[in-house]
């Protein structure tokens, strides 16, 4: 479990490396600065408050809230409770459920580039990742409504307690934004390439690297039948999805993407995710083929919707999520009409919460605050405006 966790950790570098590789050479420090902001603020607001609002015991099933600070539990005595959990102590579970909770507000981070305000970017992050997210986790993981469902829905390692909550914020985000500076011009859609392809693929394959620890510890144990089966189930997903997208892409578009490749190999991991240890390793190329697949067509229909993500988060995180929980109830040991229905229930709970909550508060920010940078800044690059700084001196170019 603390591997699997150090696992997860190495999950940000590969996406600062994804955000930064996929956006321009002027946005970079902005983007590892909110990813930085991300991890060490989220661990704290985890600390302060969200771990016991996602785990606060015995609740109402809707929010309930332990109290502020961690403590591990103890035994009449008063020493640590060593027989907290089977296969983890209580320190090792805080820490590991942290590195998930700052991964939600990633996914808004990097749908959001090179055109939002960083100062708004961090109030959002602080609601979002220390009270939306903990509470809704509980609904869940934390022993809340959904699983007290006749048949519980079921989200292994967080297709959706993860991925979507983070996904649903970044479609809200990047509608209220709006699109880049000539993303979408004379009624065409004008691609905008991203300045480090290399930077990109080294960041998916990290993120690869990083599910292992994101799937496998979900186990919560070190049984190695289960632990080993989730991440075969895992890695075939990912190949499958990043060979579908591949496929799918160049029949479409006539040519080789390698984005839609990373994107693909994303989409299957994500797409996995719900039900990594309930499927048979062919189940588990299915759901990735068409993770794959969709991929393709969701970024499509997202460019179409006049919609501006640079890094494809919706795509990859919220209808690959989607998707992924879905197939919980088609594929694998838990298929069937009951735990299909609960599987929509839980979908469609995260979605009303996602969507009204981080509607409020990044509304409420554009209205007050305001939300994105004056168009010189964002020509000229947040680099220089919001920071002062320069990712390359050396090797300045106009992108202007």
């Amino acid at each position: 479990m603390m591997i699997c966790t150090a696992l997860v950790f190495f999950m940000h570098l590969g996406f600062a490396f994804l955000e930064i590789g996929l956006t321009r050479q002027k946005n970079t420090i902005n983007v590892l600065f909110k990813n930085i902001f991300i991890i060490t603020v989220g661990l704290l607001l985890y600390a302060i408050a969200g771990f016991n609002l996602m785990y606060p015991g015995e609740f109402n099933g809707y929010i309930g809230f332990a109290g502020f600070g961690i403590a591990a539990p103890l035994t009449e005595a008063g020493t640590i409770d060593l027989a907290y959990n089977e296969g983890y102590t209580y320190w090792t579970d805080f820490l590991f459920q942290g590195m998930f909770a700052a991964t939600a507000a990633t996914i808004v981070s990097g749908a959001v580039a090179e055109r939002i305000k960083i100062g708004p970017f961090m109030i959002f992050t602080v609601l979002y990742v220390g009270i939306v997210y903990p509470i809704a986790g509980s609904w869940k993981w934390g022993g809340g409504f959904l699983d007290q469902l006749d048949t519980p829905f079921y989200d292994f390692a967080g297709s959706t307690l993860v991925h979507s909550v983070g996904g649903w914020a970044a479609i809200v985000a990047v509608w209220l934004l709006g699109s880049r500076i000539g993303k979408f011009k004379d009624g065409q859609i004008k691609a905008i390439p991203g300045h480090n392809l290399p930077l990109a693929t080294a960041g998916v394959l990290i993120l690869w690297l990083g599910w292992f620890g994101f799937n496998g510890g979900s186990v919560l144990s070190a049984d190695p039948e289960l632990t080993s089966l989730t991440l075969v189930t895992t890695c075939l997903a990912a190949a499958a999805g990043g060979v579908s997208a591949a496929f799918v892409s160049t029949l479409t578009f006539k040519n080789l993407d390698l984005t839609m490749f990373l994107n693909g190999v994303l989409g299957g991991l994500v797409g996995i995710t719900a039900g990594a240890d309930q499927m048979s390793p062919m189940d588990a190329i299915i759901i990735g083929a068409v993770a794959g697949a969709i991929i393709v067509f969701a970024v499509s229909l997202i460019d179409k919707l006049r919609l501006d993500d640079p890094v494809g988060a919706i795509a990859v995180h919220l209808i690959c999520g989607i998707w992924g929980t879905l197939a919980v109830g088609i594929f694998g040991k838990l298929a069937g009409w009951d735990q299909l229905l609960s599987q929509l229930i839980g979908i469609g709970s995260y979605a009303l919460i996602c969507i009204i909550t981080s509607f409020l508060i990044i509304y409420t920010l554009k209205k007050t605050v305001g939300i994105r940078v004056s168009e010189r800044e964002e020509l000229e690059g947040l680099d220089a405006h919001e920071h002062g700084m320069d990712a390359y001196p050396d090797f300045r170019l106009n992108e202007h």
